[in-house]
């Protein structure tokens, strides 16, 4: 089918192609136009000036702007539903054709540089099969829908327009400390960081906008490029190593996606992922093959296991990198293009299975794993995966509860552990260390940011916050589906999960003696993004029961329209959803009515004993020696280490995926 019959026109349609055409097409193209641009146009000017005011300038300013054209831009089509831009141009195919070849070019000459084997190899096999696509089936495939926007995309590009660009401005302050702490000799390679930054948050709004999956793709692969260069930005051993495993690992997922495009257009005849959606649901065995390779591409972008290793490797990188690619940006790529495909998933086992257990194992594993973490980054990257594996899962289940309930899920989880990671990351700066043993008295020591930090692990695993509240959504639609596995993976995961922050929480709020304040010296540029992250935190969670009427709903009732499913006979629980955000306002207000040290009169430390050092916590033992009372907490290395559990979600994972991709291809070639 095609639609449209004026480039640059934008027609607001459902999913059936019932044309409305919109008169103010330019305009709109314009501010779509205007998302993608601006943060080129940010990464040039950053490479072309490189003094630190200068800079500083242009990363606030751009930033600023690119927030709030996501504003604008969520603001504009909030009520419009589905509108897709009748807008293609053989340059622009060209251009992405380029792009990708660049691409590779970049990745085969830091292979050759560093003699690394396996990421060349995987490189030239992806341009070969993206060249035998692209000018053997796509040139002939004409996409004239070629941008789009519905209410997930809108939700993601405030994700990424918001958080994206509040850690842009959190790095300011962070990497001013970063290369104070090199060596004096050490080349600036800040106007190259700030850059990648902002080509990511292109890159990124180009994946949630492109209904052309072409575009798509090449955008796909930039993520994966500045990712790349991102985790090696140190060019240590360690940091190039990690750096490859991360392109490696993604250059599959990316040879997964282009082969599905060639399934796309050899079976079901488009690129355009509209119509590809409304083909599978109408016949969902012609789509089973290319859904299948496009699940796989999901699973390595958002570190499923096996392929968790490369996002646990990118700690070595700047914060604002984990920030980055663990939040707003590379692995919400992943799962938003599952949660895309939930529907087909419902009507398609062989896919929908491996999707439900790659995801339901990562989760369970992951979160185990998690327990034995004393690296806070360590901890943040294992809940980071464990809550990826959850949105997998519950793609995978395919109804429309799991797909509300993993909307939330990625909301939640965006705004929380980029607020997380900020913290972290002004912690170790200030307190010397980023192990959760080393911040006892952090509550004292960095009493704002504590209260922060303490804010976001709530948010990650207690009522009332919004995290709790979409597990709970997810366990509906485990119990509606009759999903008994699912549920235990659920249970059990969460149990991990309320352990390992429990005890992060616990050392956090321990108030003991009287340290000294050291978060007086925190950047502004770092103060600024906390505190814009846990605005969105505490908005979020109250303004939950409008975000479900408003954005979330009407997003699942329009993606299963066509589909043979029923969905909201009732409203979601909205009485406990508004009790939930009376609730989380009381608790941030008793959170933080009280900022900063108390002014009442404190007392010395009682240890039941002879005190030797208040502020120390030593007090004389026994023997009339001195014994510093301290409190660590149990990780049992030995029962959930990585080293025992990692293996087994690995192999059980390996062979569920290659097991559905053969049994889809044979399936295929019997049909």
């Amino acid at each position: 089918m095609r639609c449209g019959t004026h480039s640059g026109t934008p027609i607001a349609v459902p999913l059936s192609h019932s044309h409305e055409v919109n008169e103010k097409g330019k305009a709109e193209m314009q501010l779509i136009a205007t998302l993608i641009l601006l943060p080129l146009i940010a990464a040039i000017l950053l490479l072309i000036i490189r003094q630190n005011t200068a800079r500083t300038i242009i990363v606030c300013a751009f930033g600023t702007l690119i927030a709030l054209a996501s504003v604008v831009f969520a603001g504009t089509y909030l009520a419009a539903g589905p509108v897709f831009f009748d807008f293609n141009h053989p340059l622009i195919d060209h251009a992405c054709t380029a792009i990708s070849g660049l691409c590779v070019v970049v990745i085969l000459a830091f292979s050759a540089k560093y003699k690394n084997i396996w990421a060349a190899l995987l490189a030239i096999i992806q341009i070969i099969v993206v060249m035998v696509v692209e000018f053997g089936f796509a040139s002939q495939m004409e996409v004239e829908i070629g941008l789009y926007t519905d209410l997930l995309s809108i939700i993601m590009v405030l994700i990424i327009g918001i958080i994206g660009s509040g850690i842009c401005i959190y790095a300011l302050g962070y990497m001013e400390d970063f290369q104070a702490h090199q060596d004096a000799a050490a080349r600036d390679r800040r106007p190259t960081f700030f850059a990648l930054m902002f080509i990511f948050l292109s890159a990124m709004f180009a994946i949630v906008l492109s209904n052309n999956m072409s575009w798509m793709f090449t955008a796909w692969e930039v993520t994966t490029l500045c990712s790349f260069l991102l985790i090696g930005y140190t060019k240590t051993d360690e940091a190039i190593r990690n750096a490859f495993r991360q392109i490696i690992m993604n250059l599959a997922g990316g040879i997964a996606f282009i082969v599905a495009l060639w399934f796309a257009i050899t079976d079901v005849g488009t690129l355009s992922l509209i119509e590809f959606l409304q083909a599978g649901i109408a016949n969902p065995a012609i789509v089973a093959v290319p859904i299948t390779f496009l699940a796989f591409a999901g699973i390595t972008k958002a570190a499923q296991m096996p392929f968790q290793t490369w996002l646990l490797g990118a700690m070595v990188a700047p914060t604002p990198t984990s920030a980055l690619l663990h939040s707003s940006t590379m692995v919400k790529a992943g799962v938003f293009l599952l949660v895309k495909l939930a529907p087909l998933f419902l009507l398609n086992t062989i896919p929908s299975v491996m999707v439900m257990l790659v995801g339901g194992i990562t989760f369970l594993l992951c979160s185990f794993m998690a327990i034995s973490q004393t690296n806070a980054k360590r901890v943040l990257a294992y809940s980071t995966i464990a809550n990826l594996g959850l949105i997998t899962m519950c793609a995978g289940v395919g109804t429309p509860e799991a797909v509300w309930a993993a909307i939330f899920l990625i909301i939640f989880h965006a705004i929380a552990k980029s607020l997380l990671f900020l913290c972290v990351g002004t912690a170790e700066h200030h307190i010397g260390s980023r192990d959760i043993e080393d911040m006892d008295l952090l509550f004292e020591r960095m009493p704002r940011l504590a209260r922060f930090m303490m804010l976001g692990i709530m948010c990650m695993f207690i009522a009332p916050f919004g995290m709790l509240i979409a597990k709970w959504g997810a366990l509906v639609s485990f119990a509606n589906m009759d999903q008994i596995a699912l549920i235990l993976i659920l249970a059990f995961g969460s149990a991990a999960t309320f352990m390992f922050w429990a005890k992060w929480l616990g050392k956090l709020a321990g108030i003991a003696g009287q340290p000294p304040n050291v978060e007086l010296s925190v950047h502004k540029s770092e103060w600024v993004s906390i505190l814009l992250m846990v605005m969105l935190l505490v908005f979020a969670c109250i303004a939950l029961p409008a975000i479900s009427a408003y954005l979330v709903e009407p997003y699942v009732v329009s993606a299963y329209q066509f589909a043979p499913v029923a969905f909201l006979v009732q409203d979601i629980s909205f009485d406990n959803l508004y009790l939930a955000s009376i609730s989380v306002c009381i608790v941030v207000i008793a959170l933080f009515c009280g900022l900063g040290r108390s002014k009442k009169r404190q007392v010395d430390v009682y240890l039941a004993g002879v005190s030797r050092d208040d502020d120390a916590r030593a007090f004389q033992n026994s023997l009339s020696g001195q014994t510093v009372a301290t409190a660590r907490n149990w990780y049992m290395e030995d029962v959930f280490g990585e080293a025992r559990i990692a293996p087994v979600g690995v192999v059980f994972n390996s062979v569920v995926m290659l097991c559905a991709v053969v049994l889809a291809l044979v399936g295929i070639t019997l049909a």
